[in-house]
C-alpha cells in the first residue's frame, strides 16, 4: 500500500504548531453524552483488566471496535470518548481497555504495563469472542497503537479471521527514538507529565513488593529513559531500556502484518519524530498503508471548525472502519 501524504491543513490557525495541536484537545476539549458500562476481567497471572464498553443503540449484531489508549490515559480521555460516541452513533460497539494500573484502580502485581505487552491486548480480544462478536476492529493511539501493530504482526498470516482491520494513530514505532525525543528541552512538559504519575505508582507498589521494587534508584528518574531503564525493562523480563524498546517497538514487526491496517501520524508530531517511522518499509506493504498529516500533532487532529463536534482522525476512522 502506498504512503500518503494528506496535503491539506488540519487545525485551526490559532493552533500553530504541533505543540498546540498536541496540548489544546487534552486540556479542553469536554464529550458528553458516553456511558460505559464497566467489567473487570481476570488474567492468566491472576491479575485483573478493567474494560469500559460502549453500545450502539440498535438491534442485532454490531461489529465491535477495541480501542487501546495512550501512555499513562485511560478510557475517558478526550481521544478516546471522542472516537467511542462517533462509532456508536453509526453502529458499533466500542470496547475501551484500561491497561494495568489505569483506569483509576492499581493492578495487583507487581508489573505494570509496557508498550509490547500484547498478551493483555490478546485477552481482551479472546474475552471479546467470548462475548459471540465475530466482528472486531482494532485502535490504538500512541503507546497503544505501537502495542497493536506489535499484536498484529505477531499474529502475521495466522491471525483469526474474525479480527478484520485497524487504524492506530500517532504511533511511537520506534521507541528509542521516541524516547530520547522527549528528552529534548521542547517536549519536556510531556515528559514531566507522564513522570509526574509514573513516578508515585513505582512508589505504591514498592511498599506491597519491596522484594521486587527497590526506590533505591528513585531520585535517579530523571528522564522517561531513566524510567524503562529502572523500573520498566526490569519489572517485564528486560535487560535494561535499550533492550526494552529494541524488543518491543512495533517498527520490527509490521512487516508481517496481513490484514488492512492504517497507520496515521502527523508529520509534526512533537513526540514521534516522523523520519523515524519505517516509511520506506512501509511503502512497499501490501497491507498496511501510512497517512502522513501534515498538522494535527500527537492524538490532536482538531478540525479548523468549531462547530465541528468531532474531529478530524475520527472522522476518517469511521471512514476506514466502513469500509472493511
Amino acid at each position: 500500500m502506498p504512503l500518503v501524504h494528506l496535503k491539506s491543513k488540519i487545525s485551526p490557525y490559532w493552533l500553530p504548531n504541533g505543540h498546540f495541536q498536541s496540548i489544546y484537545p487534552a486540556l479542553f476539549r469536554q464529550i458528553n453524552g458516553i456511558k460505559y458500562f464497566r467489567e473487570k476481567i481476570v488474567t492468566p497471572d491472576d491479575d485483573f483488566l478493567i474494560l469500559d464498553w460502549s453500545y450502539a443503540q440498535i438491534e442485532g449484531q454490531k461489529p465491535l471496535v477495541i480501542l487501546s489508549h495512550g501512555l499513562e490515559g485511560d478510557s475517558t480521555r478526550q481521544y478516546i470518548t471522542g472516537m467511542v460516541k462517533l462509532l456508536n452513533q453509526h453502529g458499533f460497539d466500542c470496547l475501551a481497555w484500561n491497561f494495568r494500573s489505569c483506569g483509576g484502580e492499581m493492578n495487583q502485581t507487581a508489573r505494570f504495563y509496557h508498550s509490547g505487552a500484547t498478551e493483555d491486548l490478546d485477552a481482551v480480544v479472546q474475552y471479546a469472542f467470548g462475548k459471540g462478536y465475530s466482528d472486531v476492529r482494532l485502535m490504538g493511539f500512541s503507546l497503544g497503537g505501537n502495542l497493536t501493530l506489535k499484536y498484529l504482526g505477531e499474529q502475521g498470516a495466522g491471525i483469526d479471521g474474525r479480527i478484520k482491520g485497524a487504524i492506530v494513530f500517532s504511533v511511537p514505532m520506534d521507541l528509542k527514538a521516541c524516547s530520547l525525543s522527549i528528552i529534548e528541552p521542547r517536549n519536556q512538559i510531556y515528559m514531566r507529565r507522564f513522570l509526574n504519575t509514573l513516578k508515585p505508582k513505582v512508589v505504591e507498589k514498592a511498599r506491597f513488593f519491596p522484594e521486587k521494587i527497590s526506590l533505591d534508584d528513585h531520585q535517579l528518574v530523571r528522564t522517561l529513559y531513566d524510567f524503562d531503564d529502572i523500573y520498566t525493562a526490569k519489572l517485564h523480563g528486560f535487560k535494561g531500556a535499550d533492550h526494552y524498546y529494541a524488543e518491543c517497538s512495533s517498527k520490527f514487526f509490521v512487516e508481517q502484518i496481513a490484514i488492512p491496517t492504517t497507520i496515521v501520524n502527523a508529520e509534526n508530531d512533537p513526540i514521534v519524530p516522523f523520519e523515524s517511522l519505517p516509511i520506506d518499509m512501509l511503502r512497499a506493504h501490501p497491507n498496511v498503508t501510512l497517512l502522513a498529516t501534515k498538522d494535527g500533532g500527537h492524538c490532536g487532529f482538531r478540525p479548523a471548525r468549531l462547530t465541528d463536534e468531532f474531529y478530524w482522525s475520527e472522522k476518517y476512522a469511521l471512514q476506514f472502519l466502513t469500509t472493511l
